[in-house]
């Protein structure tokens, strides 16, 4: 892909998308971790200075990512909750429900818990003053369209609910660094079973994460 120089808002905007789908198409193929800004402007057609032009780091194309993902993926949870949780069910069960389409729905998109594991500890470096807040402005909003979707399924957590929801993505991302185990694990796991007797997968492991905290917050009878 090769570009002419962008000259109208329209055309510097047509850029900074390409920018995005090529880092997210690299994130198909690997971790955050490996995406580099030299491979990204190789492959997005673009040197290296231009590439910086619209984004001042590698790590500031990857918060603008994330946040396109979460948007993304809330507006997908919205009508997944809605047709997986029953309103007239008692609060347990709907916790219950509610943990289950999360975790689901969370280990379906291995690449924006890849992105929230690498949040805190690198996106959130290299990139200037005015990056990150607009990055946590944006961040916030999508945290509060969670946190009302939880409660909207769920009134009973109140103010909770706000919590739960900012733990549920920082575990997430934390819970994904383990998923899928590296080849020397796996051969570990083969060659003696028992070592493996605790892991678990994606899906499993943020259920009950998720299960546990909702249960153990919900107001008794």
């Amino acid at each position: 892909m090769t570009f002419q120089r962008a000259r109208s808002e329209e055309q510097r905007e047509i850029r900074r998308r390409a920018i995005l789908d090529t880092a997210a198409a690299m994130l198909d193929e690997m971790p955050v971790a490996e995406v580099t800004l030299n491979e990204l402007s190789r492959r997005v057609g673009l040197a290296k200075s231009n590439v910086l032009r619209y984004f001042e780091s590698r790590e500031a194309v990857l918060l603008a990512l994330l946040d396109d993902f979460l948007k993304s993926w809330l507006t997908e949870l919205a009508g997944e909750l809605a047709a997986g949780i029953e309103p007239h069910a008692p609060p347990d069960v709907r916790a219950g429900r509610l943990a289950e389409i999360l975790s689901r729905s969370l280990s379906d998109r291995v690449v924006l818990c890849d992105l929230f594991g690498a949040q805190g500890g690198v996106l959130e470096h290299n990139v200037s003053v005015e990056v990150v807040k607009r990055h946590k402005r944006s961040s916030l909003t999508h945290l509060a369209t969670m946190t009302g979707l939880v409660r909207r399924h769920l009134p009973e957590l109140g103010d909770d609910a706000q919590q739960f929801c900012l733990m549920a993505l920082v575990s997430a991302g934390a819970l994904s660094a383990y998923v899928p185990p590296p080849p020397s694990l796996l051969a570990a796991y083969a060659d003696e079973p028992a070592l493996g007797v605790l892991h678990l997968e994606l899906h499993d492991a943020l259920r009950i994460s998720f299960a546990s905290t909702l249960l153990g917050v919900l107001p008794r009878a």
